[in-house]
């Protein structure tokens, strides 16, 4: 996580100007020449799969060989069970030492090859001296363990070229890339561009600089890279395009100028690093990441990446899906309810600031009169208010309303546990959320949810004071610091107790 915290980084800077705070959205001066780029895939997520279906494979191989060769003559056991086990185990062990899980290295083939031909034949040698060491050599087939090696070389090669393709067509499309910016200018930022695009398995790609100086002061091309703006353009391309790295050349004795620039960009959930590149202040080496062999000090990081995104993703529609089916009785009668006692639709749909600040809609069953619907939220619920009607009101203030965010969830715009979707124009005691706490946008660095720790430690419902609001923000970014899958079941399994408190929903 972050090396700072961030409220000390604002108490620092000063007051802010809360307007530079707010994302530029489609009012930036780079928004109209943006593109997405290609959805990144995670190199260590990649690897990990690799891993595991190469150890899958040779058991599964083993397994076969052994029905195929030797079912009713020898018993297949603990005895063939463990030797297998072992081969796999060692195999990608000695794959895994050598740099053979490295994207660098399915890249290319007749690398990968080498690295995975000396492992293979390593992993028999060791097997065969250890059950000839041991004696036992005499209780397993031969012809089984030659065709073993044979079959499972020819089997791990072909997998390993069909991968090398894969990961190539890939890479050529961008999908490996870390597409990073360049804060700052000069010539600590020509060295820093020169020493990593000098590197070819760095996976960098630099899409710009951006450098908060005016024109006199920084050229317009740094290193054969353009200059796109300054930190509030940055803060506007990263809300539109695929940016995973941003990078500081700016020296560390500025310190000012540099906690000035973080104060804007920490809300982005993408990671920041400071370059020690050109820095004359050496440290220690663990102290510091690397972009190849460049040096760099941890600001912030993405807070959920890698693994986590999968596990968080898999958690959510599996138990999503559980719990829709599971409630979807209660969700036939309430959409009844509300078909029956009032005229309109069942379901009220809403544009809300989902991750990134991107604009997702959002279900919740309709709680209002028709006529009277609020889409962007411009007037808050208060109790007794007339806009709401009779059913709307039970199913608001226990939060039945929300159920069919389920589909949501499923859809991939909602997780089940993480910071409530504020409606477009809620204010908190008339003024615009953004505008009443400072880096209210770090809220959307992860996916928002059904439910929070806000919810369920009592800042649900209404928000009519800046208190209220800042308290609720404040536990939105303790889950984002903290999270876990064991965080997220407890708030799940916390949640229906918390609906019990109704004192603030209307």
């Amino acid at each position: 996580m972050s090396a700072f915290d961030i409220r000390d980084l604002l108490d620092a800077t000063g007051p802010l100007d809360r307007q530079t705070m707010r994302t530029r959205g489609s009012d930036g001066p780079m928004a109209e020449t943006l593109a997405p780029g290609p959805a990144a895939l995670s190199p260590v997520v990649i690897a990990g799969l690799v891993r595991a279906l190469e150890l899958t494979l040779i058991f599964g191989l083993g397994a076969l060989l052994h029905l195929l060769m030797l079912r009713g003559r020898v018993p297949f056991g603990l005895t063939y069970t463990g030797v297998i086990a072992l081969i796999a185990a060692f195999t990608v062990a000695l794959i895994q030492a050598s740099g053979g899980y490295r994207i660098s290295a399915f890249r290319t083939f007749a690398k990968s090859a080498i690295r995975l031909i000396a492992a293979w034949s390593m992993t028999f040698l060791m097997v065969a001296a250890l059950l000839v060491l041991g004696k036992i050599a005499d209780h397993y087939s031969r012809l089984w363990l030659a065709t073993f090696y044979g079959a499972g070389l020819a089997a791990l090669l072909a997998g390993r070229f069909a991968l090398s393709q894969v990961i190539d067509a890939q890479t050529r499309a961008g999908r490996f890339d870390r597409r990073t910016a360049i804060v700052g200018g000069g010539k600590p930022a020509e060295e820093l561009i020169a020493a990593l695009e000098s590197q070819s398995d760095s996976g960098i790609r630099i899409v710009g600089v951006f450098d908060d100086r005016n024109a006199d002061r920084s050229s317009d091309m740094v290193a054969g890279h353009k200059k796109l703006g300054n930190v509030d353009d940055l803060v506007a391309y990263a809300r539109h395009a695929r940016l995973d790295l941003i990078v500081f050349t700016i020296p560390i004795t500025a310190e000012a100028r540099i906690l000035q620039m973080l104060a804007k960009l920490w809300v982005l959930p993408i990671d920041i690093r400071l370059s020690a590149h050109a820095a004359k202040l050496r440290l220690r080496p663990r102290s510091y990441s690397y972009l190849g062999s460049v040096p760099v000090l941890d600001v912030f990081d993405r807070p959920i990446a890698d693994w986590d995104v999968v596990v968080k993703a898999v958690f959510d529609r599996c138990v999503g899906l559980l719990m829709l089916l599971a409630l979807s009785p209660l969700m036939i009668g309430v959409a009844l309810a509300v078909r029956l006692t009032s005229r309109g639709p069942v379901l009220f749909r809403q544009k809300r600031h989902g991750f990134n600040n991107e604009l997702i809609e959002v279900f919740k069953f309709r709680s209002m009169y028709v006529d009277q619907c609020d889409a962007g939220a411009a007037r808050m619920v208060t109790r007794g208010d007339p806009r709401v009607t009779p059913v709307g009101r039970f199913i608001r203030k226990t939060s039945l309303d929300e159920l069919p965010q389920l589909f949501n969830v499923l859809k991939g715009d909602l997780s089940l546990v993480g910071p409530r979707p504020h409606a477009l124009q809620a204010k908190a005691a008339n003024t615009l959320y953004d505008q009443v706490v400072d880096g209210y946008f770090a809220r959307h660095k992860v996916k928002p949810g059904i439910t929070g720790w806000a919810q369920v430690n009592g800042w649900r419902g209404e928000t009519d004071t800046s208190e209220k609001l800042q308290r609720r923000v404040e536990h939105d970014l303790f889950y984002i610091e903290n999270w876990s899958v064991v965080l997220d079941m407890q708030i799940l399994l916390t949640t229906p107790f918390a609906l019990f408190k109704t004192e603030n929903a209307y």
